[in-house]
Parts: structure tokens; C-alpha cells; sequence
């Protein structure tokens, strides 16, 4: 600045003098070059002596005007530097300036919060920070505006945090609440700028750092109070509330003090706080709230600011110059210092300089007004603007007081109107008023119970929103309440009823005299009637009975005061009957209106209990979807399982998949127990929910079971199983398809379809056919053995050599397995006698075969199988003897005839007890089967190698060329037999899949479940395992099997 002592008089005597004008302008420029000073684009912290000028012109003027007057003319939307600086100053006024900055910020709360979203949305690291302290500036004027009672410095002693807390613990706890808030928004500040600043020591020492880190010594202070109060105000609500209530408020406090106390450990590490603030120590833990005691440990964290040494300011102007440019002060000075001393060194200037010299000082005073004048125009216009800002808030604010003021209004002459209207209301009223107030007074003492019940469930509503929770308690509740609410309804109308009647015998009362009265005045004019009478034929002596007359004379008087005095009483008594429908009609109408409001509180009533009662519903099917959901992943794994490549080395006993099978449609069985008890009653899903865990579960296990079962099987049948596992999951996934769907769920069909079909053979029948179906087996292996023999006797003479011997090692092996089959027809003959003696009881056989029908047709489909099996081996032995078959035939029917035996003993062991000898020896006969079949699968092989000629290649002759063309005729060939197998495969696995179809579809005794083609066939190209030794695994027991036995037979046909 400049300044120029020892002035002389005549430019003294040019300063205008100090008027009340001369010190505003002084003070407004005060002001901005302090406001231009601290707010600016330098990346350091903003100068103590700038920011304490400001305040101290918020005291001066009594409030900020000047400060928005200069603030909103910033290019705070320019820079993040200048916008983090003026967040700063601000802070720093709301906190020392005068009380009345609040008031004049609050006008301006829409400037803050632009700069705050405007930066908020551009990614600038000083526009994160000005983001975070916009919104924490905003807290701070908000919640100082709401409570007066705490200066912006929040310094208040605790008499005044008592008083502004009150006694009201809805007060004390939304205070706390509030507090909560303001401190989140401080330590979400300082968060924010420490998570910018490295942790070294030495970047509090740069002017970048200490930018960022300024302001957080108003946060320091501001903190330390709320901290304080935050735990005064806990333990006050912890002497009138449960502890289990602010278990919250616990929670969040011990949040916030972890947060600050590693703010103020951090700070007090930085230098650059050290010299500037003394951070106090918080405790390691934070107070006990549930102990009233610890209230006396806690020590008020205490701030103390350090007095700093003053600093050189800059001396104000002797003399005003002209606002002109920097450059052309040094001219000014000197052309006064040469029209007050002269010229240097004697030299004169000439009138032309000195014209020039003057003009040039009159454009530049003349430019310095134009300044000053630009400066107050947009002064002016500015405090112009802030004046009409204001005035049009607090003419909106007079538009809705006077809005507020009519609606009052109206709503008083309403009531006031309501009032006279009750009033003459009482007036007419008076006479039935008590009998009227026992009666109100009874029903208000049941509205009191009414309202007590409201607000109970009230309660129990509130609490069934934070806990989700006790839904079937608050719908019981809900009814007891509806039923209440009826039987206050039947009483009311018992009540009017009563009224009705009481008013109808008094009219009909009344009515009664009034007759009465009639009929007597009747009499009596007959009775007048013929006294005149008696006095027309008594004429003649009248002399005598004159007195008579006078006498009549006086009664008829009488009479007629009788009549005109029975009148006025029967005039009395219409009004009294006029009065009384009018007070009944009045009570009706009363009694109408208690009863539309006791019916509007009773829909209301019951639109909330139907509201709770579908919001049940949801949750329970949103509870019955989620476990559907989980089951359709479960079973959608196990399906995957059959054609994952590591599965293939599972492998699992036949005997062990029927223990699963049988737990599984078990579990079928409870799913439509739980299905049917869930459309009973929607609200109650949990047992459809435990039936459809355990049945994917199960249902699960036992396709995977019967994936492992199958590596053990022959080709066909392992296919078959394979076939039939995946169509029962796909069964399955539909179900819980189903289950998903809230419409297909009512509608949905009993999931039957999951189990087998039974035999289009009656119960009754079953017996029979089981024994005619063995015998004929047993006839069919008789006959296939007589017909072996004689083939070998036909080959003996027919055929030598090698043929010969070929022949006589097949017909040898397939007599073996004839005999082996023979021998384990009529073991299991006998197990089924014995299983059927030991299981019926007092029943008969028929009666047995007839409640066991599922086992019995397991029975019947493996014995024709057996016996259609023997048949085919024989025949196809024939055709090889006689050379018109081939000996791939008698290999196939090899393998089915030992799957139709592995089959009957499944079938037949299925119900036998483990300990059974005769059960022993069907094992002993099944391995030897296999070993008999095994054998004649040999002798074939061994003799078609013995029987087809090998023709040896003769190479000699043959060139390059020949050589390599019979090579390209071979790949074709052999790509052009390849290319058949495939077909030839394609059309087995078609042709599996319309047998399957077609047993399925008649019921046919070889299949026993309704089997469809998957939608997902097996490949029939993909190679089965080598086939190993079946375990030897003991049966079941029969009492394990109680249960819809027949089913697991038919299930193991296809093995």
C-alpha cells in the first residue's frame, strides 16, 4: 500500500471529511480487499488477520450483508481452490462472527448447495473436499437455526444444554439424533481430507497441505463440543429409557468415538497443529452408559487455541489516490510532490508540458471515478438484488401466513358454527339429557375400550415393523379386536332397538287414554241424548220434574268442563307425543352417526387386518418359491451328474437304489400331504416347505444312485435306467416349476404321475397269473433245454471237424445256462413261497398277491421276460448250428437273457429276508447265471474266429501306385462302415425310445413305469464302461419295504 507522510495543507485540505458516508466506504473496502485477500486461487491456508477483519465486520454491521454482497460475486464455479477457501471462511464466520450471520446465511442456503453439487459431479480432489463442507455447513446452519439455544461456536455450559434439552425424552432423543448427524458430517469431512494427504509428517508443512488441513481446526472445535453433549445427553436418556431401546444410539456413539479419537490422534501427530491448536486426548474406551456412575469418570475434552503474536498489518492510506493501475501510482505521487516542491533541480517545465501534465491527471481522476462509480453501481446493484431476494421471501412467507391465517379462519367460523348448532342442539335437548348421558357415557367407556385396543395393535404393528416378526400373534389380536368391535355394534343396536320400543309403548300409552277419553265422551252424549228425551215425554209434568232438569242442567255443565278439560289434556299429550318422536328421532340419528363412524372404523379395521393378512401370504409364498427355487437347483445337479465323465466311476448297489427309491416316494407321498394342507390353509407353508426339502433331497440321491447303479449294468438295461432317471427328473423340475407359479400352485395336479403305473391286470387276478407265469417259465426253460439236446445230436451227424467242435462248445454252454436258469427259476420259486407264507398272515395267498400288487407284477414282467429270453437263446443257437444265423445274435440274446434273470431276482428278493437260505442260494444262482452267460458270450466269439477264414494280403506285384490307391479304397471303406455304425446306432437308440414309448403307453409287463423319450437323449455313440462283477450286497429286510412295495420291482424292470 502506498502512503506519503509529512502531507502539506493544501492537498490535506482536498480529503474529504469523515461523514458517516467516508467511513461506510471505508469499511465496504475494507472488507473486500480482506474478502479478495483470504479467497483466492493460492493453493495456501487463508491468513488469520484477512479472516479475523471479516468477522469483526460482521460485528461492526451487525450481521453478513457486505460478506454475501461481495461473496456472491465470485467465480467460485472457476476454481475448486477458491470455492475450498471460501467453504473455509464461511466456517470460520458462522462460528465467531455476529449471532445474526446465521439469519443472513440461511438466505443464501441454495449459492451453497450449488457449489457443493456442482463440484460434487466433476472429478476434482479440492471438488470432493467442497463437496463434503458445503453439506456440513449446511447441517451447521441448519441445526442452528433449529436450536437457538447454541451459539455457532457451540460453547454452552450445562445448565443451558439442560434446559435446552427439557424433560420430554422424545425432545432428548431426536437432540441426540441431531447431534449424531452434525458429528457424521465433521468426520466425514476430516476423513475426507486426510484420505487425499499423505500420512508423512512433512506434507503438514507445505502450502498445499496446510490448505487442506486449516479448516479442520474449526472441525477440532466444533467436534469437542459435540462430543461432550453427545454424552450428556446419553447418559440423561439412559435414566429414562430401557437399555435395550438405544441399543442403537450405543452402537452409533461407539462408532463416531473410534472415528474421532483416530482423527485426534492423527492431527496431534501433524506440526502444522501443533503451533496452532492443542488437540485434546480422548479415553481409550468410550463411558459406560448402562453404569449411571461412569458419569462422573467423563472429563470434558478441552481446546485450546494458543495466542499468536500480532502480525504486521499494513498502514492505512494518509492520502486517498485514485484507484487506478499499479503502473500509474509512481506518476501520480510524483506530480504531486512536483506541484508541492517544484520542479527538481530548478528546471521549468513549459506550458504545453504542463497542459499535457494536467490532462493526463484529469483522465486518470477521471478514470479512478469511473471505477469508483462501476464499483457502487454493482454494489448497489447487488445489495439491490439481495434486498429483493429478501423482500420476496418474506412476502411468500406473508402469502402463506396469510393463506395459513384464512384457513384458521375458516376452520374457527366452522367451529363456531358447530358450536351454536350444538348448543341449541343442548337447548332443545335438556329434557332427555341424562338419560342421554348414561348412555353416552356407556359408550364412550366402550370406545374407550375400543381406543385401548387400537392402540395395542398400534404396538404390536410398530413392532412387528422393526422385528418382522409375530404376524399370526398381531392377526389373533386383530380378530379378537373385530369380534370386540361386533359385539359393541350388536349392542348399540340392542340399545336403539330398546329406545325404539320404550318410545312406541308410550305413544301406544297415550294413544290408549286418548281413546279412553273419546269412548267416555261418547257416553255421556248418549247419555244427554236421552235425558232430552225423557223430557220431551215428560212434558206434562214438567212441574214435576223441573229440579230434574236444573239438576241435568248442572251435570251436563259439568260435563262439558269434563270434556273441554279431557281435551287440553289430550292436546298436552300430542305435544308430549310430538316431543318424544322428536328426541327419538333425534337419537336415531345419533345413533346412526355412532354407528357409521363405528363402521368405518370397523372397514378400516378390517382393510388393515386384510392387508397384513396378504402380506402373510406373500412372505409365505415368497418362502415356498425360494425353497422350490433351491430344490429345482438341487435336482437340476443331480441330473447334470449323469453325463458328468467323473461320475462314471460311482457305482452303487441295486438293493441300496430301492432304499432310496421307497424313502423318496415316501417323500412323494408327504408332498401332496403338504401340498393339500397349504391350498387348505395358504398362511401356513411350513409343511410343504419341510416336504419338498426332503423330497429334492431324496429324489436327488436316488438319480444319482441310479446313474452310479447303472456303470454296474449291461448295455441295454443300464441305458434304460439311465433313460428313466433323467425322465423322473425332468418329472420332477416340472414340479418344481409348478411350485414357482402362484397360479399353476392352486391349480396344480397331485404329483401321481411321479410314481408307476399299475398292470391292466385285476388284484384278484395277480395270484393266478403269478403261478401260471413261473410254470410257464419253467416250461419254456424245459422245452429250450429238449430242444439244445437235440441240436447237438442233429450237429453230431451233420457237421466234423472244426465246425463239430464249435458247435458242440456252444450248444455246451448254452445247456449250462439253460440249467443255471432252471436251477434260479426254481429257487425263486420257492423264495416267493416262503415270502408269501411268512407275510400273509391269516390273509390267503390271493389275498396277499392282491395288497402286494406292485411287488406281484414285478413278478409277472421278470418271469416273462425269463421265459421269453430262454426262448430267443435257443432259437438263435439253432440258426448259428445250422449256419443260417449269426453268431451276433446269439451274443445279444446272451445279455438279454441275463438281464431278464438279474431282473427275477431283483423282483424277487425285493420282500425276502436277508437271513432267508433260500434267498442265499437265489444269490449263489444269479452269479452263476452270469458266469453261464458269460461263458456262451465266449464259446461264440472263440468259435466264429475258428469258423470265418482270414484271407492273408498278398502284396508280391504290387507297385507304389497300386498300393497306395488300394489304400484310399480302404479309408473309404472304412469311413463309409463308420458312417453306418452310426446310422446303425442312431436307429437302436430310436428304436429303444419307441419301445419305451409304446410300454409305456399300453402297460406292458416289461415296463412298469410310463416312460417318455427324453428331451435330451443319451448319445448313443458314447462308450459304457467295462462291465464289472455285481457286489454281492445283502437284501433289505421285509419290514423296510411296508410301503407301496410294488413299486420297486417295476422300477428295477429295465435293469
Amino acid at each position: 500500500m502506498n502512503s506519503i507522510k509529512n502531507v502539506p495543507a493544501r492537498v490535506l485540505s482536498r480529503r474529504p471529511g469523515h461523514s458517516l458516508e467516508a467511513e461506510r466506504e471505508q469499511f465496504d473496502k475494507t472488507q473486500a480487499i480482506s474478502i479478495s485477500k483470504a479467497i483466492n486461487t493460492q493453493e495456501a491456508p487463508v491468513k488469520e488477520k484477512h479472516a479475523r477483519r471479516i468477522i469483526l465486520g460482521t460485528h461492526h454491521e451487525k450481521g453478513a450483508f457486505t460478506f454475501w454482497s461481495y461473496a456472491i460475486g465470485l467465480p467460485l464455479p472457476s476454481s475448486s481452490i477458491l470455492s475450498w477457501k471460501f467453504c473455509h471462511v464461511l466456517h470460520k464466520v458462522l462460528r465467531d462472527g455476529h449471532p445474526n450471520v446465521l439469519h443472513d446465511c440461511q438466505r443464501y442456503r441454495s449459492n451453497i448447495r450449488e457449489i457443493g453439487d456442482l463440484w460434487g459431479h466433476l472429478h476434482d480432489r479440492y471438488g470432493q473436499l467442497v463437496n463434503v463442507y458445503t453439506k456440513l455447513l449446511l447441517t451447521k446452519i441448519s441445526f442452528h437455526l433449529k436450536h437457538p439455544q447454541f451459539p455457532a461456536g457451540l460453547e454452552v455450559t450445562d445448565e443451558v444444554l439442560e434446559k435446552a434439552a427439557g424433560t420430554d425424552v422424545n425432545n432428548i432423543f431426536q437432540l441426540t439424533v441431531e447431534m449424531f448427524d452434525y458429528m457424521d458430517c465433521e468426520l466425514k469431512l476430516s476423513e475426507s481430507v486426510f484420505r487425499q494427504l499423505n500420512t508423512a509428517i512433512a506434507v503438514s508443512q507445505m502450502s498445499s497441505g496446510q490448505c487442506r488441513l486449516a479448516p479442520l481446526i474449526q472441525v477440532i472445535q466444533d467436534c469437542s463440543h459435540l462430543y461432550h453433549y453427545t454424552v450428556k445427553l446419553l447418559f440423561k436418556l439412559h435414566s429414562c429409557l430401557p437399555a435395550d431401546t438405544l441399543q442403537g444410539h450405543r452402537d452409533r456413539f461407539h462408532e463416531q468415538f473410534h472415528s474421532l479419537r483416530n482423527f485426534f490422534r492423527r492431527a496431534s501427530d501433524m506440526l502444522y497443529f501443533k503451533r496452532l491448536i492443542q488437540i485434546p486426548r480422548l479415553p481409550e474406551g468410550p463411558p459406560n452408559f448402562l453404569r449411571a456412575s461412569a458419569l462422573a469418570e467423563h472429563i470434558k475434552p478441552v481446546v485450546v487455541i494458543p495466542e499468536e503474536a500480532p502480525e504486521d498489518e499494513e498502514p492505512e492510506n494518509l492520502i486517498e489516490i485514485s484507484t487506478g493501475p499499479p503502473a500509474g501510482e509512481p506518476v501520480v505521487v510524483a506530480d504531486l510532490f512536483d506541484q508541492t516542491f517544484g520542479p527538481p533541480n530548478g528546471s521549468v517545465k513549459d506550458d504545453r508540458d504542463l497542459q499535457i501534465e494536467s490532462l493526463k491527471r484529469e483522465v486518470e481522476m477521471l478514470r479512478s471515478e469511473l471505477e469508483k462509480i462501476k464499483l457502487e453501481a454493482q454494489r448497489y446493484i447487488a445489495q439491490l438484488k439481495s434486498q429483493v431476494n429478501a423482500l420476496e421471501g418474506e412476502l411468500e412467507e406473508q402469502r402463506k401466513q396469510k393463506q395459513k391465517a384464512l384457513v384458521d379462519n375458516e376452520q374457527l367460523r366452522h367451529e363456531l358454527a358447530q358450536l351454536r348448532a350444538a348448543q341449541l342442539e343442548g337447548e332443545r335437548s335438556q329434557g332427555l339429557r341424562e338419560e342421554a348421558e348414561r348412555k353416552a357415557s356407556a359408550t364412550e367407556a366402550r370406545y374407550n375400550k375400543l381406543k385401548e385396543k387400537h392402540s395395542e395393535l398400534v404396538h404390536v404393528h410398530a413392532e412387528l415393523l422393526r422385528k418382522n416378526a409375530d404376524t399370526a400373534k398381531q392377526l389373533t389380536v386383530t380378530q379378537q379386536s373385530q369380534e370386540e368391535v361386533a359385539r359393541v355394534k350388536e349392542q348399540l343396536a340392542f340399545q336403539v332397538e330398546q329406545v325404539k320400543r320404550e318410545s312406541e309403548l308410550k305413544l301406544e300409552e297415550k294413544s290408549d287414554q286418548l281413546e279412553k277419553l273419546k269412548r267416555e265422551l261418547e257416553a255421556k252424549a248418549g247419555e244427554l241424548a236421552r235425558a232430552q228425551e225423557a223430557l220431551s215425554h215428560t212434558e206434562q209434568s214438567k212441574s214435576e220434574l223441573s229440579s230434574r232438569l236444573d239438576t241435568l242442567s248442572a251435570e251436563k255443565d259439568a260435563l262439558s268442563g269434563a270434556v273441554r278439560q279431557r281435551e287440553a289434556d289430550l292436546l298436552a299429550a300430542q305435544s308430549l307425543v310430538r316431543e318424544t318422536e322428536a328426541a327419538l328421532s333425534r337419537e336415531q340419528q345419533r345413533s346412526s352417526q355412532e354407528q357409521g363412524e363405528l363402521q368405518g372404523r370397523l372397514a378400516e379395521r378390517e382393510s388393515q387386518e386384510q392387508g397384513l393378512r396378504q402380506r402373510l401370504l406373500d412372505e409365505q409364498f415368497a418362502v415356498l418359491r425360494g425353497a422350490a427355487a433351491e430344490a429345482a437347483g438341487i435336482l437340476q445337479d443331480a441330473v447334470s451328474k449323469l453325463d458328468d465323465p467323473l461320475h462314471l466311476r460311482c457305482t452303487s448297489s441295486p438293493d441300496y437304489l430301492v432304499s432310496r427309491a421307497q424313502e423318496a416316494l415316501d417323500a412323494v407321498s408327504t408332498l401332496e400331504e403338504g401340498h393339500a394342507q397349504y391350498l387348505t390353509s395358504l398362511a401356513d407353508a411350513s409343511a410343504l416347505v419341510a416336504a419338498l426339502t426332503r423330497f429334492s433331497h431324496l429324489a436327488a440321491d436316488t438319480i444319482i444312485n441310479g446313474g452310479a447303479t447303472s456303470h454296474l449294468a449291461p448295455t441295454d438295461p443300464a441305458d434304460r435306467l439311465i433313460d428313466t432317471c433323467r425322465e423322473c427328473g425332468a418329472r420332477a423340475l416340472e414340479l418344481m416349476g409348478q411350485l414357482q407359479d402362484q397360479q399353476a400352485l392352486r391349480h396344480m395336479q397331485a404329483s401321481l404321475e411321479l410314481k408307476p403305473k399299475s398292470l391292466d391286470v385285476r388284484q384278484e387276478e395277480l395270484g393266478a397269473v403269478v403261478d401260471k407265469e413261473m410254470a410257464a417259465t419253467s416250461a419254456a426253460i424245459e422245452d429250450a433245454v429238449r430242444r439244445i439236446e437235440d441240436m447237438m445230436n442233429q450237429a453230431r451227424h451233420a457237421s466234423s471237424g472244426v465246425k463239430l467242435e464249435v458247435n458242440e462248445r456252444i450248444l455246451n454252454s448254452c445247456t449250462d445256462l439253460m440249467k443255471a436258469i432252471r436251477l434260479l427259476v426254481t429257487t425263486s420259486t420257492s423264495l416267493q413261497k416262503e415270502i408269501v407264507e411268512s407275510g400273509r398272515g391269516a390273509a390267503t395267498q390271493q389275498e396277499f398277491y392282491a395288497k402286494n400288487s406292485r411287488w406281484t407284477e414285478g413278478l409277472i414282467s421278470a418271469s416273462k421276460a425269463v421265459g421269453w429270453g430262454a426262448t430267443q437263446l435257443v432259437e438263435a443257437a439253432d440258426k448259428v448250428v445250422l449256419h443260417t444265423g449269426k453268431y451276433e445274435e446269439l451274443i445279444v440274446c446272451s445279455h438279454e437273457i441275463a438281464a431278464s434273470t438279474a431282473q427275477l431276482v431283483a423282483a424277487s428278493k425285493v420282500k425276502a429276508n436277508k437271513h432267508s437260505p433260500h434267498l442265499s442260494r437265489l444269490q449263489e444262482c444269479s452269479r452263476t447265471v452270469n458266469e453261464r452267460a458269460a461263458n456262451v458270450v465266449a464259446s461264440t466269439k472263440s468259435g466264429q474266429e475258428q469258423i470265418e477264414d482270414r484271407d492273408t494280403m498278398d502284396f508280391s506285384g504290387l507297385s507304389l501306385i497300386k498300393l497306395k490307391k488300394q489304400e484310399m479304397e480302404t479309408q473309404v471303406r472304412v469311413l463309409e462302415l463308420e458312417k453306418t455304425l452310426e446310422a446303425e446306432r442312431m436307429r437302436l437308440g430310436e428304436l429303444r425310445k419307441q419301445h419305451y414309448v409304446l410300454a409305456g403307453a399300453s402297460g406292458s409287463p416289461g415296463e412298469e413305469v410310463a416312460i417318455r423319450p427324453s428331451t435330451a437323449p443319451r448319445s448313443v455313440t458314447t462308450k459304457k464302461p467295462p462291465l464289472a462283477q455285481k457286489p454281492s450286497v445283502a437284501p433289505r429286510q421285509d419290514h423296510q419295504l411296508d410301503k407301496k412295495d410294488g413299486i420297486y420291482p417295476a422300477q428295477l424292470v429295465n435293469y
